[in-house]
């Protein structure tokens, strides 16, 4: 690890002053994906932020139709909130499958949010759930936010504050864990909303991403069977030695039936 000059501010707005007065800074979520790559020397920040006090990027909170969380809320608070809980299980149950119980404990949703690593869980909520996200300076659409491998819409300084959940009637998370990370292989999200139903994936592709073709067929026909013959090609889709793009495609259609049996027995 090289060195580097250690900050922790105690708002957002000292957060991002911070940052962008550094000379090449690095916000401090969890640490889950920044700390192991700068033991091994591929980062070399000069500047780490740490969010850890920023006591406004923390909390969990129901209005209405929506579900908000800030950025620095850990995982095992998710798993364990009976506001989530109440609101969306199944984002519950999301949390209670990332990694082990001390990645649970250190990682945070908007850290891996920001990272968008391509086998995170939280990106399939974010885009099933139809969710926004908060920074800063602005409001995301899911729809804008994820746009590559590691790359998201965000802008150089930019930091996430929050996220907000679309509450669905019922939705339900199914993935195929990687053995020894717990990563998704495939994750899926199915969702259903007064407008339709909705399917978040992730895991198969670069990044997080919407199925369409499933989500017009559970939206005429919510039931597992439905989507038995709909052709879900592997374009684009990551291979590698956990799995080929072939077999991530057939697991999104596994992984999308598993959840649509699940909501219905919710």
């Amino acid at each position: 690890m090289y060195p580097f000059n250690y900050h922790k501010p105690t708002s957002v707005d000292e957060a991002v002053s911070l940052f962008l007065g550094a000379e090449d800074p690095a916000y401090l979520s969890g640490g889950m994906t920044l700390i192991p790559t700068m033991k091994q020397r591929l980062a070399m920040p000069t500047d780490l932020v740490d969010l850890s006090d920023v006591q406004a990027m923390r909390g969990i909170e129901r209005q209405e139709s929506r579900l908000m969380i800030g950025a620095f809320t850990r995982h095992a608070d998710v798993a364990r909130s009976d506001v989530v809980r109440q609101a969306v299980p199944a984002l519950a149950r999301l949390a209670g499958l990332i990694g082990d119980n001390q990645v649970r404990h250190r990682g945070t949703i908007g850290g891996s949010v920001a990272n968008s690593d391509p086998a995170a869980d939280y990106p399939a909520a974010v885009v099933g759930l139809g969710a926004d996200v908060v920074t800063n300076k602005r409001t995301i659409s899911s729809a804008d936010y994820f746009q590559d491998l590691f790359e998201t819409a965000l802008e150089p300084g930019e930091m996430i504050v929050r996220i907000e959940f679309s509450i669905p009637r019922r939705a339900a998370y199914r993935k195929f864990p990687n053995p020894a990370s717990r990563y998704a292989v495939v994750g899926v999200m199915v969702a259903e909303f007064d407008t339709g139903v909705q399917v978040g994936v992730t895991g198969a592709g670069a990044c997080a991403f919407r199925a369409s073709t499933l989500e017009a067929a559970l939206t005429a026909d919510l039931r597992p069977e439905a989507i038995a013959g709909v052709d879900i090609p592997d374009a684009g889709f990551n291979s590698d030695l956990h799995a080929s793009a072939e077999y991530r495609a057939h697991l999104v259609g596994v992984m999308a039936r598993r959840a649509v049996a699940d909501l219905l027995a919710s």
